[in-house]
């Protein structure tokens, strides 16, 4: 017997004790299904956590103007940067070029009052001048109209996104208020999109802020210096220390600094809670794999224990066998064949099970995109093979053992 007829008599004994078979598979099943589900579930959730900290940061990183005014430190006297100019962070937008989106943007005041008609907020909105990219990369949505457009940002337009908090208070309900007129701090400005409410964040309550084009707020400054803030979204995460450094670079040649001397500027990066979401992920995919592997333990020790009763009930046909000729060797992968393709069906059907359990944890968690862990997969028919490599190994290497003579005698 050769191994390809060893394999198609392993597909026979299969098929010839189909029930102990299905069975046997369902237990590989169930240990596979396990772990692939709990791993499946655990990196869905943690690449939908990554979309959602794209929102919130995690992929961004702030270039502001050095906070240091002067002042000594052991006796030295620390250097006086200047702020970031207008010119300067327009400049860098335009010149940065890693696959990103550049937001520029500046606070113009936060005691600003709202009118429109005989309305108007109390003098606490915060008015801040921006680019088209600002509500993108703070993970705003539009209740109402739209974003500033380029072009509006690059003519200066007299044109204004608006908070939540402010439309309901200027605006009735079944107001439309894109394209109306609302005025603050002497000047007079239409209303092109309103934000979602989001709420109180950390960054502050957009809720209560009117978005104007930056070249705007800068002139209305009046020649009072703002604090502008250059903040970077990365598409990939992984490649934020490069485009870090890349963004040094830029702004350095911008600034003029001088080769050999600190950065006239501030560059700062949002890195606690990435590192802390993937440390947690971390953990959570190690107990997955934990309990995957328990499960799949007691899956193979059950596959083990039914290939020893597999044996003993075909002791006369392993006596048959010997006696026409097969070597113990054969005799080994005849059962090792067996348990493997046992495991093999078994694994399939827990990976089918895997992912759909897992996906469905997963969006139950939050996920909202179906996910394909294409190597847990393999990873998981990778361990059937080994189960039924292991498990099967030992009953196989005592059928090969078996003496023809009493095993033809076996009743």
């Amino acid at each position: 017997m050769n191994l390809l007829e060893n394999m198609r008599e392993g597909l026979r004994s299969v098929q010839a004790n189909m029930l102990r078979s299905v069975l046997t598979a369902l237990i590989v099943a169930i240990g596979i299904t396990a772990l692939v589900g709990a791993l499946t579930a655990v990196d869905g959730v943690e690449k939908s956590i990554k979309d959602s900290l794209s929102s919130l940061g995690a992929n961004t990183f702030d270039i502001t103007s050095k906070t240091n005014r002067g002042g000594s430190q052991q006796g030295v006297t620390e250097k006086v940067y200047p702020n970031l100019k207008f010119n300067e962070v327009n400049a860098f937008a335009n010149e940065y070029t890693v696959p990103s989106i550049v937001s520029v943007s500046a606070n113009l005041t936060g005691i600003a009052e709202v009118k429109r008609l005989s309305n108007k907020t109390n003098p606490n909105v915060q008015v801040l001048g921006a680019n088209e990219n600002y509500i993108t990369i703070k993970g705003l949505d539009m209740h109402k109209g739209r974003n500033l457009s380029r072009i509006e940002i690059d003519y200066g337009a007299q044109n204004a996104v608006i908070g939540y908090k402010i439309y309901t208070t200027l605006f009735k309900d079944n107001e439309d208020p894109v394209g109306e007129k609302i005025s603050f701090l002497g000047a007079q400005f239409k209303v092109v999109g309103v934000m979602q409410e989001k709420g109180q964040t950390p960054e502050g309550n957009f809720d209560n802020m009117v978005i104007i084009p930056l070249r705007v707020a800068n002139q209305m400054a009046k020649g009072r210096s703002l604090w502008y803030r250059v903040t970077v979204g990365i598409d990939d995460i992984n490649n934020i220390d490069n485009a870090m450094g890349e963004a040094t670079g830029v702004m350095r040649r911008i600034r003029h600094d001088r080769v050999g001397f600190p950065n006239s500027f501030d560059l700062e990066r949002s890195i606690s809670l990435a590192e802390r979401t993937a440390q947690l992920a971390g953990y959570v995919r190690t107990a997955g794999f934990l309990i995957g592997f328990v499960t799949l333990l007691g899956s193979s020790i059950a596959l083990m224990n039914i290939m020893l009763v597999s044996v003993t009930e075909r002791t006369r046909e392993i006596g048959v066998r010997k006696a026409l000729g097969a070597t113990p060797l054969r005799i080994r992968q005849q059962f090792v064949i067996e348990a493997i393709v046992v495991c093999l069906l078994g694994g399939m059907l827990g990976v089918l099970l895997g992912i759909a359990i897992g996906n469905a944890g997963a969006r139950f968690l939050g996920m909202d995109s179906y996910f394909v862990p294409w190597v847990w997969i393999l990873f998981g028919l990778f361990v059937c093979v080994m189960v039924g490599l292991i498990s099967g190994y030992y009953p196989a290497h005592k059928a090969s053992k078996l003496d023809p003579i009493e095993s033809l005698r076996f009743e």
